[in-house]
């Protein structure tokens, strides 16, 4: 199945994709510059008329006195298992988050987490997801995943459940293909938003909502700290599961492709982490990021970094409460 999953995506992209590539480029020198007005609402992004899914808003950000701990997942495609580890480690020691974000991997466990799913839940779903309950391929300039599947996985997990019904405040973060600009959704359909959080350029068909384009996450905030951080957070745990930037050769058009998302990302996901309080970075290099069968190394990655780094973080939130 990965043969033939590597062969449609070879074929595939080498459709004529020069428009939205040279797009997909801009995006990365776009300066994000989201901030707060007085309503609080994110006004990063023009606010979009969409029935589906909102603008992420909120009506007054939480009193600062009390701790609110925001949590932050990254994209990395299926690496994005490591963040179950995070989670359950997390919550083994009494950690938990009041406000989730996440970025195209990330908000895909990040919903199914503010959904109430359990660690041990979210390991079972983990275990029976593969290329062919998530993946419709396509033949398309825009890309060649539809990418309805992964919305109807997640909308069938959480039994419909409204982005705003959800048990935790979750914001699911996407770009906008033809501004450059970062927008968070956190109402409407779940599904919807969290596809196109994930909707990897050039792989995925750009999802369309009202008059806009939505692209992956990942190409605003590879790790969206700036939101929960927006939404009240006063500390904030960054999981940053991508690979940097190496000196070795890749190999085939997968570790091209993560290479090319990496060095292009690198300013962006600076600006992120540095606004976080605690960052996580499971060591991920060894993983592709299309590879399904690598499930269990990715969660327990995960966890063993965030257990690592578990009397940093006590310390820290003790001296945040003091």
């Amino acid at each position: 199945m990965k043969h033939i999953l590597i062969l449609v995506l070879f074929l595939c992209c080498n459709l004529t994709f020069a428009d939205d590539s040279a797009k997909i480029l801009s995006l990365f020198e776009h300066e994000s510059n989201i901030e707060l007005s007085e309503s609080g609402a994110i006004i990063d992004t023009p606010i979009i008329n969409a029935p589906i899914i909102t603008e992420f808003q909120i009506s007054k950000p939480p009193s600062k006195q009390k701790l609110i701990i925001g949590l932050a997942l990254g994209g990395g495609a299926t690496k994005g298992f490591a963040h179950i580890g995070v989670i359950k480690a997390l919550i083994e020691n009494g950690i938990y988050p009041d406000v989730i974000a996440g970025t195209s991997a990330g908000s895909l466990v990040g919903s199914l987490y503010a959904y109430g799913y359990t660690p041990q839940q979210l390991e079972r779903i983990a275990y029976k997801m593969d290329e062919i309950s998530l993946a419709d391929f396509t033949l398309s300039n825009n890309g060649v995943v539809k990418g309805i599947k992964l919305q109807n996985f997640v909308n069938r997990e959480i039994k419909n459940t409204p982005m705003q019904k959800l048990k935790m405040p979750f914001i699911a973060v996407a770009t906008d293909l033809d501004s450059g600009n970062g927008i968070g959704f956190n109402s409407g359909d779940t599904g919807l938003a969290v596809r196109a959080s994930c909707s990897i350029p050039n792989v995925f068909i750009p999802v369309k909502i009202g008059n806009h384009r939505y692209v992956d996450g990942g190409l605003s905030a590879p790790v969206p700290v700036s939101y929960v951080k927006s939404y009240g957070a006063n500390f904030i745990i960054a999981v940053d599961i991508s690979a940097k930037p190496n000196n070795t050769k890749a190999r085939d058009f997968f570790s091209n492709f993560d290479q090319t998302i990496n060095i292009m990302s690198v300013r962006l996901l600076k600006e992120q982490l540095t606004q976080a309080n605690i960052v996580i970075a499971p060591d991920t290099s060894n993983l592709s990021s299309f590879a399904f069968d690598q499930k269990k190394q990715a969660i327990d990655l995960g966890y063993k970094a965030t257990i690592t780094m578990m009397p940093q973080i006590k310390a820290a939130i003790n001296k945040r409460n003091n």
